[in-house]
């Protein structure tokens, strides 16, 4: 749903000024799928996280089995692949990779690696010299 719901104009344009406003001061992190492109466009750092369409389900359906909820793998795999390209594809704030982010392919690294990786950024002990994917 979340996806359905931020395609709708009248819902972009009451959130869009309260999350600029919010973020105004600095200091934040912001999450989602066009907040490097649309929200803060100017943000200091922005990093766009993926994984494969596989490893990604595999993720949610053991999130679901752990909550107890009867899942299957093949269906959440087909439910993000049709998100992503409905969302790739909306005229309002498509998803695509902010400019200036760094791409981080989690596909293979733990969430502590992830978040070890994105601060060497931030504190600038790894420097991409260039490189905007990793």
């Amino acid at each position: 749903m979340a996806s359905t719901i931020s395609a709708i104009r009248l819902v972009r344009e009451y959130l869009l000024p309260v999350q600029r406003e919010i973020g105004a001061s600095g200091g934040i992190v912001a999450e989602g799928r066009d907040m490097g492109t649309v929200v803060f466009p100017e943000a200091e750092f922005k990093f766009f996280l993926d994984a494969s369409p596989q490893e990604r389900a595999k993720r949610r359906y053991q999130e679901m089995i752990s909550k107890g909820e009867a899942s299957d793998l093949k269906r959440i795999e087909n439910d993000m692949r049709q998100r992503d390209d409905q969302d790739r594809l909306r005229s309002i704030a498509p998803l695509k990779i902010p400019e200036n982010a760094v791409v981080v392919d989690s596909s293979d690294r733990s969430i502590p690696q992830v978040v070890d990786f994105m601060i060497s950024i931030i504190e600038g002990s790894c420097p991409l010299q260039g490189k905007s994917k990793i």
